[in-house]
């Protein structure tokens, strides 16, 4: 479960992203602060592991928020919520280390694709082994030369798809079961996912024989 710091001044824009945070699996609202020192304080004694961050708070700039984590060597994942749209604004955000940026007013959808990203870098950056080229250039937002399914099947999320391919690739082999775990997702959900893929020709299966019962299937991206 992944806990998020919302920042926010304005009481009932906060209340929103409260609950479309608590509305999306895998993620829950460890704390609201509505200052930047009352942010800051959050970060520091809370360790949230994702701030959704406003730019105009009344005693600082979110800017400067982040600017004043990254300087105290705070990695915790920060996502700008806010109204403005300043290319310079945007520019200090990137640079800063900011991980996103969302602009005001937006859907519920549009915060859960921002979630679904976060959770996707967070989960590979958590593997134990090493990084491929794929997994690189999907972190650093590049295109990566692994064929991509153009369309998914109905019911099933394109985000949520590359967060099962990018965990399957940074652990070579998983269960339906295993990969559920990483992904904060449902067994039966992952398992359609895999089996498309599996159809597509993106990854490939081996049977796992143990004791009594059915085989284990066990997925792995196909070689290239």
């Amino acid at each position: 479960m992944y806990e998020v710091l919302v920042v926010d001044d304005d009481f009932m824009v906060a209340e929103i992203h409260r609950r479309f945070v608590d509305k999306t699996p895998g993620f829950t609202t460890v704390g609201v602060a509505r200052t930047a020192a009352e942010a800051l304080e959050s970060v520091r004694t809370g360790n949230p592991d994702l701030v959704l961050l406003d730019v105009y708070l009344p005693d600082m700039s979110g800017l400067d928020v982040l600017q004043r984590l990254r300087a105290e060597g705070n990695a915790v994942g920060v996502i700008m919520i806010t109204a403005a749209r300043e290319i310079d604004t945007v520019s200090r955000a990137l640079h800063g280390g900011a991980s996103d940026y969302l602009v005001k007013p937006f859907d519920y959808t549009q915060l859960q694709e921002k979630l679904e990203n976060f959770r996707r870098r967070a989960r590979a950056l958590e593997s134990q082994s090493g990084a491929d080229q794929s997994l690189i250039d999907s972190l650093f937002g590049g295109k990566s030369k692994t064929p991509e399914p153009s369309r998914l099947p109905k019911g099933l999320s394109a985000e949520t798809g590359r967060l099962v391919l990018d965990i399957l690739r940074s652990k070579g082999e998983l269960s339906s079961t295993e990969c559920a775990e990483l992904a904060g997702l449902s067994r039966v959900s992952v398992r359609r996912y895999l089996e498309h893929y599996l159809s597509e020709g993106l990854l490939e299966v081996r049977l796992e024989y143990g004791g009594a019962g059915r085989p284990v299937r066990r997925y792995r991206p196909v070689p290239r």
